[in-house]
């Protein structure tokens, strides 16, 4: 039925919830890791690209488990999700799409060549990605602290009290985790 079908009461309107795509799964997002990995390997991607592209998918990998962590609706476990299904495989994609020598060689914006705004653009996503790490981590320590700081009140506070640290600043050097 039609518009008039629906103005006529014969037809009800879609369920918005219906339309909206499913959140991708934790099979979707290695997939999409897996094919991000093979585009970089097919392409026969520089080392400085093939480098980044394994590290951030390594740390996404070992972020995955982890990613309830984070809380299913934050804006971190979107930006892993977006960075494994989307940032990383449009970034490598739009590179690899263009001729080597060219895309190599040839300044495109602000003096620099495809290539290093790619690699701009991976140092970007593992550095963000490397902060994603560390949440999901020290949510793990928090309740580490926690259960040891019960455990010392349970029995017999001989312990010194624990704190958390202060989060640390994210390292800069690239190949840390």
């Amino acid at each position: 039925m039609g518009i008039f079908g629906w103005l006529k009461g014969d037809q009800k309107p879609a369920d918005p919830e219906t339309l909206a795509s499913p959140a991708p799964t934790a099979e979707d997002i290695e997939k999409a890791l897996a094919k991000a990995e093979r585009m970089v390997l097919d392409g026969h991607a520089p080392t400085p690209v093939l480098a980044r592209v394994l590290r951030i998918i390594t740390v996404v990998r070992a972020i995955l488990p982890r990613l309830s962590n984070l809380g299913l609706d934050s804006q971190d476990a979107y930006t892993v999700v977006a960075t494994a299904t989307d940032y990383l495989p449009e970034s490598v994609a739009g590179y690899l799409g263009l001729p080597r020598d060219w895309a190599d060689t040839r300044p495109v914006a602000n003096g620099k060549s495809s290539l290093l705004l790619l690699v701009d653009q991976l140092d970007l996503l593992s550095l963000t990605i490397s902060r994603m790490y560390d949440a999901t981590n020290r949510q793990d320590a928090a309740a580490l602290v926690a259960q040891g700081a019960f455990l010392d009140s349970k029995f017999g506070g001989q312990m010194k009290p624990a704190r958390m640290d202060q989060p640390a600043q994210a390292s800069k050097n690239l190949l840390d985790l």
